[in-house]
């Protein structure tokens, strides 16, 4: 019997699809582990420790037990802040004039009453000698006056001149006395005015920025230079409202700076007495004491108490791994049991503390 071409067409139709189909479930088969050996579940009991040591539960001394006891251990919510400066000042003129000289820089130390800015002030020392030459001036006819005024009085008495010209003079004297007057405080002014061209340091500090060069021009109200003092840092948060209220001035609170790497106290000395609306919160003020490596605008964290919590912990030598897992050994009833527990920070004194996992009372064989 013979076959036609219809009939292996037919065929290889049917048999393609049942190949490739074959190969499929194959693929499947191996990447499912069909394949490979099998091991039947069991405990094993063999597990590393610290030292990666192999020990198993038979090894274990029932009798090198802790036992868990809780301990109330403060919380502190970290609240973020920064470092300000309690003086701060911003050096600018009082009135119009060509900078002549300016004397420090970033990061420059100056004390009180050092010379900052040096405006020009030639103008002013010429006002201010016109006035002491006017004041000088109205001395000379002021004393004319007075002694003007001393004879018409000894005139007066002896009757050689009238009671009007004894007025006379004495108006003429009290005129030139109040001119005198005006001529003293107009030579105040003027050497005001000039002591506005040097501007002086008005506290002990470090130069922050400057904002001007020799030969601007200086105008009222506009900053030249900036400075504080660095003894008078503190830091400033945003507590929210709940810790805030339980927070009292004076109260010392731990600040942690982590660009410096410290921990330090610092003191209360201000609350404001009003939350900000938008974040519900009220603006905390704390002093430190000085260090030489802070600068206003520096990162710091407020830790704000924020109640108590139960802490659990174990010797650090009786925790073992499982890979990732840690685990421990306990002593129940005379039997011995693994348990998986999740731990937290390890402490000075060889301890770690245990979030979950174990709970008091429980009896951990060190290992």
């Amino acid at each position: 019997m013979t076959h036609t071409k219809a009939d292996k067409n037919t065929v290889k139709k049917i048999f393609i699809p049942v190949i490739a189909l074959t190969i499929l479930l194959l693929m499947v088969a191996w990447l499912a582990g069909s394949f490979d050996d099998k091991i039947a579940p069991a405990l094993n009991t063999n597990i590393n420790n610290k030292t990666n040591n192999k020990i198993s539960a038979a090894m274990l001394d029932k009798n090198n037990n802790y036992t868990l006891v809780a301990s109330k251990e403060a919380i502190f919510e970290p609240v973020a802040a920064s470092l300000e400066a309690k003086q701060a000042t911003i050096i600018s003129a009082r009135i119009l004039a060509r900078i002549e000289h300016i004397n420090s820089r970033s990061g420059d130390l100056v004390k009180k009453g050092d010379l900052l800015i040096q405006l020009e002030q030639n103008d002013l020392q010429s006002q201010v000698l016109q006035a002491k030459e006017n004041v000088k001036a109205m001395q000379a006819r002021y004393k004319e006056a007075k002694q003007n005024l001393d004879r018409a009085v000894e005139l007066f008495k002896t009757k050689l001149i009238s009671e009007f010209e004894l007025d006379k003079n004495s108006a003429t004297y009290q005129t030139i006395h109040a001119e005198l007057t005006a001529a003293k405080q107009a030579f105040s002014q003027a050497k005001t005015t000039l002591s506005y061209a040097s501007l002086m340091a008005p506290i002990d500090g470090r130069i922050v920025d400057r904002f001007a060069e020799p030969g601007d021009t200086a105008q009222p109200g506009i900053k030249l230079l900036s400075l504080y003092n660095p003894l008078s840092l503190r830091v400033e948060a945003q507590v929210r409202e709940q810790l805030a209220l339980t927070l009292t001035n004076g109260q010392s609170i731990e600040i942690e700076l982590p660009s410096v790497n410290k921990l330090i106290i610092g003191k209360i000395e201000e609350i404001v007495p009003a939350a900000n609306t938008g974040s519900r919160s009220f603006l905390i003020k704390a002093r430190i004491t000085y260090h030489k490596n802070l600068l206003p605008g520096m990162y710091a964290r407020m830790l704000i108490p924020a109640g108590e919590q139960t802490k659990l912990t174990i010797p650090a030598n009786s925790v073992a791994h499982v890979g990732q897992l840690d685990f421990v050994w306990l002593n129940v009833d005379g039997e011995i049991q693994r348990r998986f527990v999740r731990l937290g920070k390890e402490e000075k004194n060889g301890m770690i503390t245990v979030i979950s996992g174990l709970m008091a009372g429980d009896k951990v064989i060190t290992l």
